[in-house]
C-alpha cells in the first residue's frame, strides 16, 4: 500500500480543479528589505508547474484530507 508523502501534504494544496497550489518562497522574514509590490505578489499563492505536478501528485495517492 502506497502512503502519502507527509511532506508534500504539508506544503501544497489541491485546488478545486485538481491543480495543486503553494506558497511563494521568501516571504518570512526580512520584509523590510522588500518592496511593497514584492511583498504583495508573494502573498497570493502559485500553482505548481506541469513538470513537478505529476511527481507530486504521485505522493498525494489519496489526494489531501
Amino acid at each position: 500500500m502506497q502512503k502519502t508523502k507527509k511532506s508534500v501534504a504539508k506544503r501544497f494544496k489541491i485546488s478545486g480543479t485538481g491543480k495543486l497550489v503553494r506558497r511563494t518562497p521568501g516571504f518570512r522574514h526580512l520584509l523590510a528589505s522588500k518592496s511593497t509590490k514584492q511583498k504583495r505578489r508573494a502573498s497570493r499563492d502559485k500553482l505548481v508547474a506541469e513538470g513537478h505536478a505529476e511527481a507530486l501528485h504521485r505522493a498525494l495517492p489519496f489526494g489531501l484530507r
